[in-house]
């Protein structure tokens, strides 16, 4: 898929940057199991090596995917014609840092995984993050999509954010200048890289924050089919009510498209019932979104992402 001349220039970088993978399938690397191959992987190590990956595609007219846990991202049956480059490597575990007033700063990289920090909040008892204990992202995507769940946000615990910027230069930037809202931020519109996202919780009761975290997760196992492929919640929640709901009263449970249907457990849930394509996906959803707009007069949108 990729032209020969860019994976030659990607050898030859050697040292400079880290080995890419060509013709990769990107259904290993999304939690939905579907998608094409990516022309080039990558997976970086370092800061260093993701800014030579990054400026080398740059230079040379490679387009850019940047891909976390891949829990929100449905790629195109025919796959990606760029570089993929995947963050997951890029994780360390959460610092901490007591601040003046009681509270402690927790400073986590975009690739680590967000249960990851939250099992090291408990660990510190730090409460604030309990209510994204089970989302099956990274850092980095909790950032970019505002993630939430039960009443609670990513921005409700952000303080500040560090990326590469347009010129690939390292800059931070605090939570209020970050355009947080309803699974959206700036980093949405603007090319940006994450690198790191600094937290601040406050000092509480560690076995009241364990039961808070399991409590969570119980409900998750009960309402939400983890058993199944899928990339959570598929569509944003109109203002007033919920996607599952409508999805539910325009009597579409167990609606299907090929291999994909809205989930029998979850109306909320699109998932892979075995061999689903991201054609499939994208008809079914276009279909609810049209079924539930001329029954109620709601216009659902998708959540996750599609990438072509």
């Amino acid at each position: 898929m990729i032209q020969k001349p860019i994976a030659d220039l990607l050898d030859a970088m050697g040292a400079q940057a880290l080995p890419c993978i060509y013709n990769e399938p990107l259904d290993r690397h999304t939690t939905f199991k579907i998608g094409g191959p990516a022309a080039v992987f990558c997976k970086p190590r370092t800061v260093v090596e993701l800014t030579k990956t990054l400026e080398l595609c740059r230079r040379n007219g490679v387009r850019t995917y940047l891909l976390g846990n891949g829990s929100n991202t449905l790629f195109a049956d025919e796959g990606f014609s760029g570089a993929v480059i995947c963050l997951t490597d890029m994780k360390t575990q959460a610092t901490a840092q007591t601040l003046p007033d009681g509270r402690t700063r927790l400073t986590a990289s975009a690739g680590t995984l967000l249960v990851s920090v939250c099992n090291r909040a408990l660990e510190l008892d730090l409460t604030g993050l309990e209510f994204a204990f089970g989302i099956p992202g990274t850092v980095g995507g909790a950032v970019y999509m505002n993630a939430g769940a039960y009443g609670g946000e990513m921005k409700d615990v952000l303080d500040r954010v560090t990326f590469l910027d347009e010129d690939l230069k390292l800059r931070t930037l605090p939570a209020a200048e970050l355009a947080l809202g309803y699974r959206t931020s700036i980093f949405e519109k603007q090319p940006w890289c994450i690198l790191e996202a600094e937290l601040v919780l406050q000092p509480g009761n560690h076995e009241e924050i364990q039961a808070q975290m399991q409590d969570y997760m119980s409900r998750r196992r009960e309402k939400q089919p983890l058993d199944m492929p899928s990339a959570g919640s598929t569509f944003k929640r109109p203002a007033g009510c919920f996607a599952g709901q409508l999805i539910e009263q325009c009597g579409l449970r167990g609606f299907s498209v090929g291999g994909a249907a809205v989930s029998q457990k979850h109306c909320g849930f699109v998932v892979n019932t075995g061999g689903a394509t991201c054609a499939d996906v994208v008809e079914l959803t276009d279909k609810v979104r049209d079924i539930v707009k001329e029954k109620t007069g709601h216009v659902l949108e998708r959540e996750i992402r599609v990438v072509r």
